[in-house]
């Protein structure tokens, strides 16, 4: 599969990063920002986790650290929303959104995909879509029990090393999650190479994203 190039070694990328809970952003989205980097893009990113608080939030703002060292991280910003209830918080949740249009503008926006089965996840696509009406989006995956994986139409390929990377990352910086028994290597890398083998991926690997609107310049 050619190739569109989004962003070339030397610009500069500013980005939204928008997770319903701490790991969602790294799990959907990390290979791309750590390819991204790789590439030489100079990336400008706010990223946000909408619930994080105890142990969450400390492991919220490390692994974005650790991810992102290379990276201009403008700021990490940690909400409190209770999980599992965001259709229930909606009002707050939008006016939470709101400020954030009070910062840069971004180039790119990474979300949650609309149809994920999980309530947390289709409420912050939803509201992404709501509030950012002239942007850029891209609605990343998580892997999950419900079965719910789509049909992507847009795939950020890479390689061995930022894969191993990605899945070291999620493995020592997420203790919390290690019990569950989706939360583990076997899982991420599956995915990931399936991915890689839709859109043939020189590195055998890829993250997968829906783009609904984009606009050529």
């Amino acid at each position: 599969m050619k190739p569109l190039p989004f962003a070339r070694p030397g610009e500069t990328l500013s980005v939204l990063c928008l997770g319903a809970h701490a790991d969602d952003i790294e799990i959907g989205a990390g290979g791309l920002l750590m390819q991204w980097l790789k590439c030489g893009v100079r990336l400008e990113v706010l990223w946000c986790v909408l619930s994080a608080a105890g142990a969450r939030a400390a492991e919220a703002e490390q692994s974005a650290r650790a991810l992102l060292a290379e990276a201009c991280l403008k700021d990490v910003k940690l909400a409190r929303f209770e999980d599992g209830f965001f259709p229930q918080q909606e009002a707050t949740l939008k006016r939470w959104m709101e400020d954030l249009k009070a910062g840069p503008v971004p180039d790119v926006i990474l979300t949650h995909r609309r149809d994920d089965a999980h309530q947390d996840h289709r409420a912050v696509s939803r509201l992404t879509w709501n509030t950012f009406r002239d942007h850029t989006i891209l609605e990343y995956e998580i892997p999950k029990w419900d079965g719910d994986l789509g049909r992507p139409n847009l795939y950020a390929p890479f390689g061995e090393d930022i894969l191993a990377r990605k899945i070291e990352l999620l493995l020592s910086h997420f203790a919390t999650q290690r019990p569950k028994d989706w939360f583990d290597a076997e899982t991420f890398r599956g995915l990931a190479r399936l991915r890689g083998m839709e859109c043939r991926s020189p590195g055998r690997y890829a993250e997968a994203f829906v783009l609904r609107k984009a606009c050529l310049a």
